[in-house]
């Protein structure tokens, strides 16, 4: 792959799908208006993580030239030179502004404190036991919002779910404790060398974040489903028919925590492991005919 395309890690775009989320709850999907906007979100989102990531590898470049599977890449290996690299970023950032403009002020707000939240979390927070899986989650949160500011534009009396936040964010949580367990059991030894934090971090203490994030989004996504606002709001009470894709994933999820070395990357998992893709699959599948075709 062409190393500075590479650098923006294009595998990992697949979290900025959550700024469909609003569109399609928001029973707007066959809008072509609305789907414009949802892809230019998704693009900003994309190249604005994608800047991260490569602000995090030019931080990390020595972590990640000790590291089995980071050594490889662009930055870390010398395929993209350093200066390069510092060069990419204001270009990025003036093209993801000029989406953002176009997109409104509040997404280009939720844009910048996205950024700002990220710049945190490379230069200081990351090493900061706790707060830094809670600032992965609220990177998740940030889309979910931003999608749904994208409509707003549009439809301004669309209002932003509490729920949406609570299952964002709780879900996101357990994906970045997961992720954090798997990076602490893969290094063993060598946890230290490769992310500081993880010598602030137990095996015990990440299990028990495990659990409750988990739980915590079963339970939060289960409500939403049967909330008598959602009730009133989709005409149905069947999009508890969701919930139990929502609960295989997770366990499957949990399942892959402990026996594969694929989990320590949660874009990894959804692009690779078959039974994942087929539950997202599924889940959607089922969501939509809730929403648009079940009232």
């Amino acid at each position: 792959m062409f190393a500075p395309l590479e650098a923006l890690r294009p595998k990992q775009w697949t979290k900025n799908l959550l700024l469909f989320v609003g569109v399609i709850f928001s029973q707007h999907l066959a809008d072509a208006a609305y789907l414009q906007r949802a892809f230019a979100g998704f693009l900003a989102f994309s190249l604005l993580s994608g800047s991260v990531y490569v602000l995090n590898d030019l931080m990390d470049v020595e972590a990640d030239r000790q590291h089995p599977k980071k050594c490889r890449r662009p930055i870390a290996s010398g395929r993209l030179p350093v200066p390069l690299a510092w060069g990419m970023l204001p270009v990025i950032l003036a093209a993801v502004a000029a989406i953002a403009w176009w997109l409104g002020p509040a997404f280009m707000t939720v844009a910048g404190i996205y950024l700002a939240s990220n710049l945190a979390y490379s230069f200081w927070l990351k090493h900061k036991v706790i707060i830094d899986v809670f600032l992965i989650a609220n990177g998740f949160m940030l889309r979910a919002i931003a999608g749904v500011e994208i409509i707003r534009q549009i439809q301004p009396d669309t209002l932003l779910s509490p729920w949406l936040l609570v299952c964002t964010f709780f879900g996101a949580l357990f994906l970045g404790v997961s992720k954090r367990r798997r990076e602490l059991i893969n290094a063993g030894s060598h946890a230290s060398e490769q992310r500081a934090v993880l010598r602030r971090y137990t095996p015990e203490l990440l299990e028990m974040m495990l659990t409750v994030s988990a739980s915590t989004t079963l339970m939060s996504y289960a409500l939403y489903t049967m909330w008598p606002s959602t009730v009133e709001k989709f005409g149905t009470d069947r999009l508890l028919y969701t919930v139990p894709f929502v609960a295989f994933g997770v366990f499957r999820y949990l399942f892959l925590v402990r026996v594969s070395e694929t989990s320590e990357d949660p874009s990894a998992v959804l692009l690779t492991d078959r039974p994942i893709q087929a539950t997202v699959a599924l889940f959607l599948v089922t969501a939509v005919w809730v929403l648009y075709f079940a009232r």
